[in-house]
């Protein structure tokens, strides 16, 4: 079994389950996020990233976290690749967030995608993001069927920005 078909085993021991999936960051990824977030507060965007802010569910101290925006055919989407971080969770109780660059924040709310909506979302994302992604979907790339990235899609949350 994979690193990321493990991972994506929740507590009931069902591997096709996959809603509850989560990848840990690696140190690498923490050191390459925290440089990402740096520049970004700074008002550099790096391929498109957004500084993620949203109040801690438990604490309601904000969090940030650097995030890669998609816009996909006038809309804004918000990918969680590494399945449900913190971030999700929070955004998901908080209902609402804040994306900066530099000194320009916005205030957001949101739609979480069906698992049937995720294909196309997830195809454009590993597009454009694939050499920083990649490891975190397992061999699945922006080639793959939609058949496959259905299969996937539980395990990636995907917020359609309002």
């Amino acid at each position: 079994m994979t690193t990321a078909a493990s991972a994506a085993i929740t507590a009931s021991g069902n591997a096709s389950d996959n809603a509850a999936r989560y990848l840990k960051p690696a140190k690498a990824t923490s050191a390459f996020n925290e440089f990402v977030l740096k520049l970004t507060r700074l008002g550099v965007s790096v391929l498109g990233s957004r500084v993620l802010s949203v109040r801690g569910r438990k604490s309601g101290e904000l969090r940030s976290v650097p995030v890669n925006l998609l816009k996909l055919d006038g809309e804004r989407y918000l990918v969680a690749p590494r399945g449900v971080t913190q971030w999700v969770r929070n955004l998901r109780v908080a209902g609402e967030g804040e994306l900066s660059v530099g000194r320009r924040t916005e205030t957001f709310t949101y739609t979480e995608l069906a698992d049937a909506e995720k294909p196309e979302i997830l195809r454009a994302y590993l597009k454009r993001w694939k050499f920083e992604v990649g490891v975190f979907f397992d061999g699945v790339d922006a080639k793959a069927s939609d058949e496959k990235l259905l299969e996937i899609a539980p395990g990636y949350p995907i917020f359609k920005l309002a």
